[in-house]
């Protein structure tokens, strides 16, 4: 049991490595919402923006294209969420810069977007805010310590 708790050694990951799961799984699941808002709910719709300006079947055509893209994009961000689960540093650090970025980013956007307050900006901010939210748990020491205990695999 060397430089490892006696949860580790029985294979319980620390509490804040699953809330960080959570966060994740929420901020996957949020981005998957927000797209579905955004391309058929909330007014203007990406589907009738698409429909007027390339018609139905080009519109149809690039919902299909941007929703694979969408699903690729977080079929991958899973695949790193249960790397970092399973004690990968790695994968930690991933998902630390892509949450820190996503946090940045949604800053500048939301100074810079002239929309008016409401559900869609709400609804658009809840996904880079969970994947935020899920870095600090994967930080905290108790967390460190397992990365630390894990060997070095990918």
């Amino acid at each position: 049991m060397s430089g490892t708790t006696g949860r580790e050694a029985e294979g319980v990951r620390p509490k804040g490595i699953e809330v960080a799961w959570r966060l994740t799984l929420a901020a996957v699941a949020a981005t998957a919402v927000d797209w579905v808002l955004g391309a058929f709910v909330i007014e203007p719709t990406g589907l009738g923006e698409l429909t007027a300006h390339s018609g139905a079947d080009a519109a149809a055509r690039q919902l299909a294209l941007s929703g694979g893209v969408l699903l690729a994009v977080l079929a991958g961000w899973l695949a790193v969420a249960v790397r970092m689960r399973a004690g990968r540093g790695w994968a930690r650090a991933v998902l630390g810069v892509a949450g820190a970025g996503g946090l940045l980013f949604l800053a500048t956007d939301l100074g810079m977007s002239g929309t008016q307050p409401g559900i869609g900006p709400a609804v658009a901010a809840l996904p880079e805010l969970l994947a935020a939210a899920a870095v600090v748990p994967m930080f905290l020491p108790e967390a460190r310590a397992h990365f630390r205990a894990r060997p070095h695999r990918v």
